[in-house]
């Protein structure tokens, strides 16, 4: 019987087997510090599990995996409850944690549950898939708030994340950044294009500002008549980007999915990242893009504000409103001194965001410790 703490690791992260090297980096660091099991999802085509994993779905039809996935959960965690018995269980998300506390109940196992706050869960039903969604935001809210009042802690990755908790009256246990697989962003920036090129990498969802931002982009068009803007995402919101497309072909490019690698590429191929969101919890694409010593473009909501400084490694536009994102996206595009200056603050305030596997593994084991 090893004398690790025994943690359960529950989210709705897709992974496939065998893990990519920087995340099995992550996972063998944390097998080295817990008796470690994770519930998650899975890749078709790929094994469902191993000695740490066990992965659902993905479920057909595609429209209902979410749904399968929600409603199957509270009998996987009673199943995995009963049968390793952990400690601890650390779970990502808010709705996510009341199913799985629905299901601690049903296993007759009492570990403690963690509920790991990576944004604002009121996102989901509101800015998230069809306008019908938006029938559940009652339930879904007296749910997550729930979870999170009922939670034995709550963990929080930013000043947004703990803010939005203690708002509800929740003090968290312990506030530090999640890990990010970030090697292929790692190393010396590479040099600005030659021309004026913006970025968008994310979803194609309302919450993500994909309308402001074809509108922003038809302004900036006319505006500057070299620059291009390459979108990397698909979504609900496809068809607007293909209406912005068919409109400018010379001057968007959208790509609907890129490995991260590819990602990488076209940061490197670009002057500045812009992410017009609605909402925003931390903002991985950000890391990623300072990282690469680039500048952002975005909106000054939610965990967005954490990371972009404005008029150091970036700027900061009302959500909403194309015009005023347009008009900093000209102001970036048009000037390469500012782009690079942006950038090289980019590159240095990206530190603070990089953890590695070691030090992220480290305070999730004291954080574990303190509950027992």
């Amino acid at each position: 019987m090893s004398g690790k703490p025994r943690l359960l690791m529950i989210g709705r992260t897709r992974y496939r087997l065998p893990l990519n090297d920087s995340l099995r980096a992550k996972f063998d660091v944390l097998a080295e510090r817990f008796d470690l099991r994770v519930l998650a999802s899975g890749v078709k085509g790929a094994p469902s599990r191993d000695d740490v994993f066990e992965l659902g779905g993905p479920w057909r039809p595609r429209r209902l995996d979410g749904a399968v996935y929600f409603l199957t959960l509270p009998a996987r965690t009673r199943r995995e409850l009963r049968s390793k018995t952990p400690d601890a269980v650390l779970v990502q998300g808010a709705h996510e944690t009341w199913l799985v506390l629905l299901g601690r109940s049903l296993s007759g196992v009492r570990p403690r549950v963690i509920l790991d706050v990576h944004g604002d869960w009121r996102s989901s039903t509101r800015l998230y898939g069809s306008p019908a969604r938006r029938l559940l935001n009652p339930l879904a809210d007296r749910v997550a708030v729930s979870a999170l009042r009922r939670a034995d802690a709550v963990r929080t990755i930013s000043d947004y994340t703990t803010g939005l908790v203690r708002s509800y009256g929740v003090e968290p246990a312990a506030v530090f950044p999640a890990f990010m697989d970030l090697d292929p962003f790692l190393g010396p920036a590479a040099p600005l294009p030659s021309r004026p090129r913006a970025l968008f990498v994310g979803v194609l969802e309302h919450y993500k500002g994909i309308d402001e931002l074809a509108d922003a982009w038809r302004l900036v068009a006319e505006r500057l008549p070299d620059a291009t803007l390459h979108i990397v995402g698909r979504g609900t919101r496809s068809a607007v980007v293909e209406r912005l497309v068919t409109e400018l072909p010379d001057r968007t490019e959208w790509t609907e999915a890129l490995p991260t690698e590819g990602v990488a590429r076209a940061l490197d191929e670009a002057t500045v990242l812009v992410l017009p969101s609605r909402s925003e919890g931390m903002g991985r694409v950000l890391v990623e893009a300072f990282c690469r010593g680039r500048a952002a473009v975005a909106s000054r909501v939610g965990g967005i504000v954490d990371l972009v400084h404005d008029g150091e490694n970036g700027l900061l536009v009302p959500p909403q409103d194309p015009e005023a994102l347009a008009d900093a996206l000209v102001r970036v595009l048009s000037d390469p001194g500012l782009a690079e200056r942006f950038g090289a603050g980019a590159k240095a305030s990206a530190e603070e965001w990089v953890a590695s596997p070691d030090e992220y593994a480290a305070r999730l084991e004291a954080l574990v410790a303190g509950l027992r």
